[in-house]
This record gives structure tokens, C-alpha cells and sequence, in this order.
């Protein structure tokens, strides 16, 4: 027996025995073990979403008032009311209001991103600037522009110092009240946009930018043939996060105006049919029915623009 084979010989008596198989208990537990971090979780998604779903569901069907402990089945009456009442759906113009600034937010919180993501002076001040309108209360929100936009109020007061003198009621049409509006949400949710196509833009590796550069691309084509191209998912997301946003619109336009001037949206308008007008089960089909319209609607969009894998290196 050579020296080579003695050694190997000995390495294979003194190995370490293999490992013994998991009992069939211990498998078990580690099976079992990530639902019990799930437990807390998941019970509040239950609670707080899907059984408050399901209850809105069931009240869609009654004529209950929110007060009464009596309700009475009755069909599909309150969504036959809610399809066939043209008022209820006018309200929806509105929403073209908030669409629209759901671009402009859109392609704004893209142009700065794009610039921040590169070597800008002040930059972290800049997204400090951007960010912060997200990070403040809607209510407060609300209230402040309320003053903004009065008469005589503060955006009054600065195009007067300009030389600009005006008369102009902000809230007092449904047209100006409407772009007041739809302004102040643009302003609030920028920073939210930005942020996300922020992190997007910084994702895409920094070779690409450098051999774009040695083939002598300019900053559009690098927009276009590489941060484009590499943003295309979180594009994606921010676009349908903005259109259920606009049918959706609650908090500033009932805050700033209540609903008036022509500034009633959809959730304004169930709201008061629950809570002003004692119609819940009215009000419960109506609020079915928004969710599926902004269902539809990002069915509709993802199947319009799938969601493909980008491989950029």
C-alpha cells in the first residue's frame, strides 16, 4: 500500500459520521415556524381589510341606515340605483381634474429624479425639499391651502407684490377650484413619486452610465436607452398607483371644500350617503363598486403594458 493510498485511508476513517436526518417532528417545526411570525400579521390584515371588506359586501345587499339594528335583504337593488343614477356617476369628471395632475406629478417627480441621481450641488437638500410635503399630515394640508387660495389669502399676497392684481375667487368655480385642488395634490405627492423613481434610477448601475458616456451619449440618451428601459416596473406602478389615486380622491378636496363647487368626487359622495343621507347599504354598493372599476382599470393597464423583465447588462 503506497503512502498516498494510507492517507487517503485514514482521512476516510477519522472523517466526521454524516449528519443524522431530521425527525419527522422537527421538520414539522421548522415547517410551522415562519406562520407563527405570521400570526400577528396576518390577523390584523383580516381584522382591519378583508372583514371590513366582507361586511361591506353583506350591507351592499340591505337597506341598512348605519343606525337601525334591523336591515332587510334586498337584493341587488342598491347596485341597480347606483348603475342607473347618473348623478352618481357625474362626479367621476372630476376625477379628469386629478388624472391630469397625476402627469404632470408624474413627469416631474421623473425629471428631478433623473437630475438628483447624478452629482448636483445641494442635491440631499433638494430631496429634502421634495420629500417633505408627503411627510405632512393631509389635514393640515387641507387647512393651510385653505388660507392659501381665499380671498386675500397668501397666493393673493404674492401676486400682488409681483404687480399682478386680481379679483379671481380660487374655490369660488368649479373649474379654478378643481385645478386648486389638483395642484395641492401634486404638490403633496410629488415627493412620494420622486422617491420611488429615485431609488429606480440609482439601481441602474453606474458602468452603463460611464460606457454610455465613452460612446459619446449625451444626458437624453442616456435617459432614453437606459434609464427609461431600467425604471419601466416602478413606472409601471406609480402609473397605477396614480390613476386608482384620482378615482379614489377623498382627503383634500373634503377638507379644503366639503364637496362644493363641483369639487364632489366619488368618495365624498358615499360618504355623505352613509353618513349625511343614512343610506350605508347605498353607500356600501357604491364603494363595491369603485373597487372594481379601479380593478378593472389596472387589469386593463397591466394587460395594455405587462410588467417584462428589463435586463440592461
Amino acid at each position: 500500500m503506497t503512502d498516498t493510498t494510507e492517507k487517503a485511508a485514514v482521512e476516510v476513517s477519522t472523517a466526521a459520521p454524516a449528519p443524522a436526518p431530521a425527525s419527522r417532528r422537527t421538520r414539522a417545526w421548522r415547517g410551522l415556524t415562519p406562520w407563527l411570525f405570521l400570526i400577528a400579521p396576518l390577523a390584523l390584515l383580516i381584522a382591519f381589510t378583508y372583514a371590513p371588506i366582507v361586511n361591506m359586501l353583506a350591507y351592499s345587499f340591505t337597506d341598512w341606515d348605519g343606525v337601525s339594528p334591523v336591515l332587510h335583504y334586498t337584493g341587488a337593488a342598491n347596485y341597480k340605483e347606483v348603475l342607473t343614477r347618473p348623478d352618481l356617476f357625474e362626479v367621476f369628471w372630476v376625477s379628469g381634474y386629478y388624472l391630469a395632475a397625476s402627469a404632470v406629478q408624474i413627469v416631474l417627480a421623473l425629471y428631478f429624479a433623473t437630475v438628483l441621481s447624478f452629482n448636483v450641488r445641494f442635491r440631499n437638500f433638494f430631496k429634502g425639499v421634495l420629500f417633505f410635503p408627503y411627510l405632512i399630515n393631509g389635514v393640515a394640508i387641507g387647512f393651510v391651502f385653505l388660507y392659501f387660495f381665499q380671498d386675500g389669502g397668501t397666493l393673493d399676497s404674492v401676486l400682488s407684490l409681483l404687480g399682478v392684481h386680481t379679483d379671481h375667487a380660487w374655490l369660488g368655480t368649479p373649474v379654478s377650484a378643481n385645478t386648486s385642488l389638483a395642484g395641492v395634490s401634486v404638490w403633496r405627492y410629488l415627493g412620494l413619486n420622486f422617491v420611488l423613481f429615485l431609488g429606480a434610477v440609482q439601481s441602474i448601475p453606474g458602468e452603463l452610465y460611464e460606457a454610455a458616456e465613452l460612446d459619446g451619449a449625451n444626458r437624453w440618451h442616456q435617459f432614453r436607452h437606459i434609464i427609461a428601459p431600467g425604471i419601466k416596473p416602478v413606472l409601471t406602478l406609480t402609473v397605477i398607483l396614480s390613476i386608482s389615486g384620482s378615482l379614489s380622491v377623498f382627503e383634500i378636496p373634503y377638507i379644503m371644500t366639503g364637496g362644493a363647487t363641483g369639487t364632489e368626487t366619488f368618495v365624498i359622495q358615499t360618504v355623505n350617503l352613509a353618513f349625511r343621507f343614512n343610506k350605508t347599504g347605498l353607500a356600501s354598493a357604491a364603494a363595491v363598486v369603485l373597487l372594481l372599476i379601479i380593478l378593472l382599470v389596472t387589469w386593463v393597464q397591466r394587460r395594455l403594458v405587462p410588467d417584462d423583465k428589463v435586463d440592461l447588462v
